[in-house]
């Protein structure tokens, strides 16, 4: 029996245990009016504090909403939640609706991109200057890209079964994470090819930017055979993170190197300095200014307390579930991502968890992978792709055929453990797409496109108007509105307490808060 089979033979004794895995979203979305023009508008009211509402804040840009839902044991709940929390938001925002592509529409200059705004607290002043940083660092447009997280934590008992040791239940759950993230690295590619939505973006998102895409109309530039432009070197110009590598091989140098990054300057950043006029602009001149900074397609994560480090949280407890970075928003959804991309993602994340996961080699990043997923993006649906596996060539067909075979069992358990037969009809349907391409989102948008003889803007803008109409006709329960609605107000209350109860400097506070990242 090969390794695989007896791990899937060991899960399959224990299947009740898939009943518990979790997962959860945190859903991107730029605000615009009517004509889809960027929101000036600061965060509504009604949808509460941005700072504590543990349901609907902002991310990088005042504009830039997310939507987060708790944790949930089935994708029915799981999207449930998501609908209802779009439904509330829709029927809140006025004249205005979500932007449902993860490259943004043709946006204003940067010095008229409103930086997310958290009140004058000093927790709320550090997620502002936060994003200064960001902005002088690389620009506002890059931070205006949305897309969807998908965070996915499995049952301790797993890590027994699949064969994870360790001293501890803490350090065998770490183990068991770091081993999954391996997995992905080396094939996430296939996450790309099948869920990109991001082959074009409008002319204006690069008017002053270098870059290799060709003119699909007047508006709109492209790459005939790109799956997710939102994920590719697009717009992306910092050249200190590009030569960050993290290693997934185990969390203490995961760590390490994760310290050395936020705590070691950058001349550029040096000679940018932490205040301007008086002024906070960014947190330190470090490569990083905190952990969050990292740009990666996936992330080990642990709850953090307020004001805790992230780097910190996992040094002490551990690695708690992982959240993947790089799936686009779906435009055709109204809520940006499908069940069926829920259950193949929990069908392949459990798939990478269980499947043997060797220690990358070196220094412990892995550049084929790297290269592979790179290709991928610009050019998944180009005829003949080759990809490099084991130091040989290999179609993206043949190779992605494989590995839909190989994740099948896995759709299968999942389908055993919850008595139905809907992951493995998602597994099948993305088969579909390999051998197909006009199958993938990211041909269809291009299709969609010259179907309507229309730009990338005028036609997402009709997409999102139509979710817009969709969402806010959708059944909303009384007691569910009123839930929304209490919940908002509690958020203002809360952040106006956290204002008052302020009793250091912000320039103390954020001193305390560089004193609290711990050395590995």
């Amino acid at each position: 029996m090969s390794s695989s089979s007896h791990r899937i033979g060991r899960i399959r004794e224990e299947l009740a245990l898939l009943t518990t895995i979790q997962r959860g979203i945190e859903k991107e979305g730029l605000r615009v009016d009517s004509s889809g023009r960027l929101a000036q508008t600061p965060h509504p009211h009604a949808l509460g504090s941005a700072l504590t509402n543990s349901r609907i804040t902002t991310d990088y840009s005042e504009a830039l909403l997310e939507l987060i839902t708790g944790t949930n044991t089935s994708v029915e709940a799981l999207l449930q939640e998501l609908e209802e929390t779009h439904r509330f938001v829709a029927r809140n925002l006025g004249d205005e609706l979500i932007w449902n592509q993860s490259m943004p529409p043709p946006l204003p200059p940067e010095d008229e991109i409103p930086i997310a705004w958290y009140g004058p607290s000093n927790t709320g002043m550090l997620k502002h200057v936060y994003r200064r940083g960001l902005a002088y660092r690389y620009g506002k447009a890059m931070q205006c890209i949305a897309g969807v997280h998908y965070n996915y934590s499995l049952p301790d008992r797993l890590w027994d079964l699949i064969g994870i040791e360790g001293i501890s239940l803490e350090q065998q759950r770490s183990k068991g994470y770091l081993a999954l993230i391996r997995n992905f690295t080396r094939y996430s590619w296939l996450l790309m090819y099948l869920f990109g939505a991001s082959p074009a973006v409008p002319r204006a998102f690069l008017a002053n930017t270098e870059h290799s895409l060709k003119e699909f109309d007047a508006e709109t530039l492209y790459l005939p055979w790109a799956t997710s432009l939102r994920m590719s070197d697009l717009g992306y110009q910092n050249k200190a993170q590009s030569e960050l590598q993290l290693c997934y091989n185990d969390l203490e140098t995961f760590l390490r190197r994760m310290y050395t990054a936020v705590t070691t300057p950058w001349p550029p950043y040096e000679a940018l300095g932490t205040k301007k006029d008086g002024e906070w602009i960014q947190l330190s001149t470090s490569i990083l200014q905190i952990e969050n900074e990292y740009y990666s397609s996936i992330r080990p994560k642990r709850s953090t307390q307020r004001g805790e480090r992230p780097a910190t949280a996992l040094a002490e407890r551990g690695v708690e579930y992982i959240e993947v970075r790089c799936l686009d928003i779906d435009p055709w959804s109204p809520v940006g991502i499908r069940a069926e991309t829920c259950r193949f993602l929990d069908a392949f994340l459990l798939f990478c968890a269980a499947e043997e996961s060797p220690f990358f080699p070196g220094d412990g990043h892995c550049t084929v992978s790297r290269d592979n997923f790179r290709a991928v993006v610009r050019e998944g649906r180009k005829p003949g792709l080759l990809l490099t596996r084991d130091g040989e060539e290999v179609s993206l067909r043949d190779w992605g055929e494989e590995l839909i075979a190989r994740i099948q069992p896995y759709a299968e358990l999942l389908d055993e453990a919850n008595g139905q037969k809907r992951h493995v009809a998602a597994v099948d349907t993305q088969l579909q797409k390999i051998r197909n391409t006009e199958l993938t989102p990211s041909a269809k948008v291009l299709h969609a496109m010259r179907e309507a003889n229309t730009d990338l803007t005028h036609l997402m803008l009709q997409v999102s108007r139509n979710h817009h109409e969709t969402l806010c006709s959708g059944p909303l329960e009384p007691e569910l509105l009123h839930r929304y609605i209490t919940e908002a107000q509690a958020s203002i209350e809360e952040q106006k307490a956290l204002e008052a109860a302020d009793s250091e400097s912000f320039d103390e506070y954020v001193a305390r808060f560089h004193a609290a990242l711990i050395a590995p």
